[in-house]
């Protein structure tokens, strides 16, 4: 246990520092100061992050500057979005109307409370982000988007580990005045959890922090737990290390588990 914590606080620090920041999402929300910007283009960033990161942000410069003009809040109010080609493929399986759908949410959620964070307040951030997808559906007819996933269980299917919206909530929220930004109250670091994918499940595994094969919400519970051991203030702080040692490789991870 010594061993690990000592291995994870060391690629933690490794990896969360400002240079981190340039080839990340996180470089999307960090280059606005407005709340609501800011707020806005965390979220639009977590939802087409994934796939490579070169493309990822690529998308995304496309879709902050060119599309919306580089003012997010104030393209979303105006209802400018309206216009765009349904059509139109912003970043992979993420077209116009699936922004549309979005930016359509998004419009009603700052026009009923003026921020997203009264979403995630008072709650779980499981509840939270049941409520973000409740809120943009309801401004949508009440239809879901597959680009925000479900944290609970439903019709046989597993609740999801919903790794992009626990992201935005580690850059919303996490107060490290190095990499994320900090600028919500509603949910202390200790609550938050970790943005688990392919790649942290992997490392996890093979570092002995995870049991379960399944990349779910209950292995997003069980790995978060397990860090708060380490570190129960700020366990997600080990999102860094865990994305670090991963893209060392597979023979690195074994190489330091040995």
């Amino acid at each position: 246990m010594e061993s690990l914590k000592a291995l994870l606080d060391e690629k933690a620090a490794q990896y969360n520092c400002p240079r981190f920041i340039v080839d990340d999402p996180i470089s999307f929300p960090r280059s606005f100061s407005r709340k609501e910007d800011v707020e806005i283009v965390a979220l639009l960033a977590s939802v087409i992050a994934w796939g490579n990161r070169k493309m990822i942000l690529r998308s995304g410069n496309r879709m902050f500057h060119e599309i919306m003009h580089s003012r997010p809040y104030e393209y979303v109010m105006s209802g400018e979005w309206e216009s765009l080609d349904d059509r139109m493929n912003i970043h992979r399986t993420f077209f116009a109307s699936d922004f549309k759908y979005i930016c359509r949410g998004l419009r009603s959620i700052y026009s009923r409370f003026g921020s997203m964070e009264p979403l995630f307040s008072g709650c779980s951030v499981w509840d939270g982000i049941a409520n973000l997808r409740q809120e943009l559906a309801a401004a949508n007819g009440g239809a879901f988007t597959r680009h925000i996933s479900n944290p609970i269980a439903s019709k046989g299917k597993p609740a999801s580990a919903c790794k992009r919206m626990h992201m935005m909530l580690r850059w919303l929220c996490r107060k490290d005045g190095i990499v994320d930004l900090g600028i919500w109250d509603c949910v202390p670091q200790s609550g938050l959890m970790i943005p688990i994918d392919v790649h942290v499940a992997r490392t996890a595994r093979l570092l002995g922090l995870v049991s379960r094969k399944q990349n779910d919400r209950r292995t997003v519970e069980e790995l978060t737990a397990r860090l708060r051991e380490f570190s129960p203030e700020d366990p997600v702080r080990y999102d860094f290390a865990l994305f670090g040692v991963g893209e060392a490789g597979e023979q690195f991870i074994c190489t330091l588990v040995e």
